[in-house]
């Protein structure tokens, strides 16, 4: 393994994952993490560079969209809260939720990925069995832990974290009974960094407001998760034995679906549920001298114009769906990407406003990416399944973030909203399972 080429090969997904999961803190919900999980998926795909799979690369680019996104249903505002405590049962209560909720994101989405290269002519997937596979076991997984366990993970709001565990076994069981190990490897890698990611984020969430520092440490969290889940997923996908390059002709209606769901479905739902009168009135009447409607209708309507505009640029563009290159899908990356930066820099006021300068910084991370990704060109040596490599990782992570709990104790009292679930450390036990 070229050593330098392969970390820098890894730092670019990670940096795009990282700053398209910060912008999607603008946005949340399921399209949010879905465009975000798209910008990482691509950004896989033109670094492994790869020619078949850059020629179904709109497909397995709307998979780990999609992959991706499902975690959007799940709440975790509460559960941030437990890491802004003193003690130390809650605050490693709220980190390892985090890592649970940032696990199940980055295992649909790194599975979603996986299971999308894999899909050949030799080895066609068979989605419609996958998805009622999950289907039912996100409804007895959410019926049993919830339901009749009463395990309550993040009271009292949604419990939507056992649908994506139920998902998430359903997808594996799946994965390992085709002897799909690629992509099984691919999720759990992803599973580890987003899981791990999203608790170091809030230890350095904490972290950042002990420091007293003006900075938007909510997105540094959230871009934690981004930059590890991308590392995991880079790293998997780099490292596992796919079969060999095959030249096979893709269906060219997956590629126009798959386009249609990435540049006009999921980013038109974005904009409904996002470009509200009422936030952007809220947003902009501290920035602009006035209270302006005329302004406001500018906002609210031109940026569904931009999308629009954008849409059919893209559809026109692919000409051939069935040929697409590295160059067409890398103007895609950096185009689509830089639609969800302009955005996120709409709907923030950035564009009139310096208060969040943390926007600015993805355009710097969006540079340094656009100046590597064609000078890096990853040559791992794969790796095949080894399950007691992945039980000695896990307990690795739960280590380290039983640290991290101990040193935030340690670092500040008890902040104003932390959330307490738990009171002394031996009450854990006999608390779970309840309300």
């Amino acid at each position: 393994m070229k050593r330098n080429s392969g970390i820098l090969s890894i730092l670019v997904v990670a940096l795009s994952m990282g700053t398209a999961w910060a912008i999607r803190g603008q946005f949340g919900h399921e399209h949010g993490a879905a465009w975000a999980g798209a910008i990482g998926s691509l950004s896989t795909l033109l670094v492994m560079k790869r020619s078949d799979w850059i020629k179904k690369g709109l497909y397995v680019t709307l998979a780990g969209a999609l992959g991706w996104g499902l975690g959007g249903m799940m709440s975790y505002g509460l559960l941030v809260g437990y890491g802004h405590g003193n003690d130390y049962g809650n605050v490693l209560y709220g980190l390892v939720m985090l890592f649970l909720v940032g696990g199940l994101y980055g295992f649909m989405g790194g599975g979603f990925f996986g299971v999308a290269l894999s899909d050949t002519k030799r080895n066609v997937v068979q989605w419609v069995n996958l998805i009622l596979e999950m289907t039912v076991g996100g409804i007895i997984f959410y019926f049993f832990l919830v339901e009749q366990f009463d395990w309550h993970v993040n009271p009292p709001r949604s419990e939507i974290w056992a649908v994506c565990l139920g998902i998430s076994v359903a997808l594996a069981w799946n994965m390992i009974r085709h002897k799909n190990y690629a992509a099984l490897r691919v999720a759990i890698f992803t599973c580890f960094g987003a899981g791990f990611g999203f608790a170091f984020g809030n230890f350095l969430q904490v972290l950042g407001r002990v420091s007293e520092i003006h900075f938007n440490f909510w997105n540094v969290m959230e871009y934690s998760l981004g930059f590890f889940g991308g590392i995991g997923l880079a790293y998997g996908t780099f490292t596992s034995k796919w079969e060999q390059e095959a030249q096979d002709e893709f269906v060219t209606t997956k590629q126009i679906f798959s386009l249609v769901m990435l540049v006009g479905i999921i980013p038109f739902i974005m904009w409904q549920q996002n470009f509200e009168w009422d936030r952007i009135q809220e947003t902009f009447v501290k920035l602009i001298s006035s209270d302006d409607s005329t302004f406001y209708l500018c906002v609210q309507w031109g940026s569904l114009l931009l999308i629009l505009l954008m849409a059919i640029y893209w559809i026109a563009r692919f000409k051939s769906y069935s040929e697409i290159t590295y160059s067409s899908l890398c103007h895609f990356f950096f185009g689509h990407w830089l639609l969800y930066i302009a955005l996120s820099f709409i709907i923030t006021g950035a564009f009139v406003s310096t208060y969040r300068p943390e926007q600015y910084l993805y355009l710097v991370n969006y540079a340094i990416v656009f100046l590597l990704i064609n000078k890096v060109s990853p040559s791992f040596t794969t790796q095949s399944f080894q399950f007691s490599r992945y039980v000695k990782g896990f307990v690795s992570i739960l280590i380290a973030i039983m640290l991290l709990s101990f040193i935030l104790i340690h670092t500040h009292g008890e902040f104003k909203g932390a959330h307490k679930r738990f009171g002394e450390i031996p009450a854990i036990v006999d608390t779970i399972g309840k309300k």
